[in-house]
């Protein structure tokens, strides 16, 4: 039973920080990354299709992407969802591929991105504590049940902390590589 709720926590915990670093790299940092365009859905032949599913994304040079589709009837639907999203780049197309230029970021735009992560990553620490709470409550409940003894829960306790303690150092990493991504000029 306890094994199970350790088991449990550790999965939906390592869950949160994997969803964290998905969004951490759809962030724009200044240089190239076809992951910044994985929020971006084409609404094409009535249906809302990922761009990664109409097309190749590639970044051939350090500041640009290249998008080609395969059905190159796609390409202004594919402009179109570019302008209306959130990443502030505009497409250039040649009629066979649509090219995108990742401008240089300004110092008040990266301390932005910057805060915006630490936000985010501050979401996912709750999340963590949020697992560990359910856990927890888990965890007595089995004891007031008497499915376990005083002792293994409190060693149940110990476990989760542990989990929670190696989590959220993960997040911490994983946020300060963002930052050094982000600050690099």
């Amino acid at each position: 039973m306890l094994k199970e709720i350790l088991t449990d926590s550790e999965d939906r915990m390592k869950k949160s920080v994997e969803m964290l670093r998905k969004e951490l790299a759809t962030v724009r940092a200044g240089r190239a990354n076809p992951a910044i365009l994985d929020k971006i859905v084409v609404e094409y032949y009535g249906a809302a299709t990922p761009l990664n599913q109409l097309a190749n994304i590639s970044a051939p040079e350090p500041r640009m992407l290249t998008i080609q589709p395969w059905d190159k009837s796609a390409i202004s639907l594919i402009e179109k969802a570019i302008q209306k999203s959130d990443i502030g780049i505009n497409p250039n197309n040649d009629g066979t591929l649509i090219r995108l230029a990742i401008p240089q970021l300004t110092e008040e735009r990266r301390l932005e991105l910057v805060k915006s992560t630490k936000k985010k990553g501050e979401d996912c620490r709750v999340s963590i504590r949020n697992v560990r709470r359910d856990a927890m409550e888990k965890i007595k409940a089995a004891e007031k049940a008497k499915t376990c003894s005083e002792d293994d829960a409190k060693k149940a306790n110990e476990e989760l902390q542990k989990q929670t303690d190696k989590h959220i150092k993960e997040i911490d990493k994983v946020l300060d590589l963002k930052e050094i991504e982000i600050m690099e000029v």
